[in-house]
């Protein structure tokens, strides 16, 4: 299952959202997440699903992929629903001793499980679609306002890069451990929720030792590289907002006005 997170991966493409500056795409992702937060009804919730489905469109990227990535988060998915599903008062529709299922309570259940996927499949539609540099320069260049006020912008934007970056090298670290681990008699497939959890152990020690070898590894690199961030920090290729950037700033702009109209439509779900 750890295989399937696809957040952090970078797929090398030609397509618009790939073309696109990363400013403008963590942007539009960062207008899309707050957006999520505001819909309160069917309709709202169905421009979320067909604006996602277009940019996965654009994008060009293997849907099977994408949805690949949900797989990790399943658990989390079923616990949210049941949870709302169960535990949301409103008019009781079923009920079976201290659980009863309301109307209120499969309407919420089925917007928090849709707000989890949609967050899922936008913000890994960002990082499949951004290398890790470019990613790192939109950051900045984001955050660059900041700096006068004392805020370290390339710092910051230098270790989400380097988060994202390794969260792949973590994964396939963390397959070679289970697999040597299995080979030695480990058994991480069977028992129930506690007895997996205590079996994860063996796997985090030897994981850590190595996360932070990787770092201490990073870190003389770059100064072996006499690396020097922030101020006077020339870039080998400097990146413009072109007209894809403004058109795709202006569907977002569209998009975000018209999910939020919804909320004054009165709906009854």
């Amino acid at each position: 299952m750890i295989e399937n997170i696809t957040i952090g991966q970078y797929v090398p493409g030609n397509s618009l959202i790939h073309r696109m500056e990363a400013r403008t795409k963590i942007l539009a992702i960062l207008f899309f997440m707050i957006t999520l937060f505001l819909i309160n009804n069917l309709i709202g919730l169905a421009l979320a699903f067909l604006f996602t489905a277009f940019i996965i469109l654009l994008s060009k990227l293997p849907v099977q992929y994408l949805l690949r990535g949900l797989r990790p988060l399943l658990i989390i998915l079923i616990f949210t629903l049941v949870l709302n599903l169960l535990f949301t008062p409103g008019e009781v529709l079923a009920q079976a001793g201290p659980l009863k299922i309301t109307a209120e309570g499969i309407w919420r259940a089925f917007l928090m499980t849709s707000r989890i996927v949609l967050l899922v499949l936008g913000t890994s539609i960002l990082t499949l679609t951004t290398s890790p540099i470019s990613l790192t320069d939109g950051i900045e260049r984001l955050l660059s306002p900041g700096k006068k006020l004392g805020i370290p912008s390339h710092e910051l934007a230098m270790m989400m890069s380097i988060a994202l970056r390794f969260i792949p090298t973590l994964i396939e670290e963390t397959m070679k451990i289970m697999k040597a681990q299995m080979a030695r008699g480990a058994n991480f497939e069977s028992g129930n929720v506690f007895q997996r959890a205590k079996n994860m152990v063996p796997i985090l020690v030897p994981l850590f030792v190595g996360a932070f070898r990787r770092a201490d590894d990073l870190a003389m690199a770059m100064e072996a590289r006499c690396y020097r961030g922030g101020d006077n920090r020339t870039k080998m290729k400097e990146v413009r907002v072109g007209l894809i950037d403004y058109l795709a700033l202006l569907g977002t702009a569209l998009y975000c006005g018209a999910t939020v109209a919804t909320r004054y439509i009165n709906i009854m779900v």
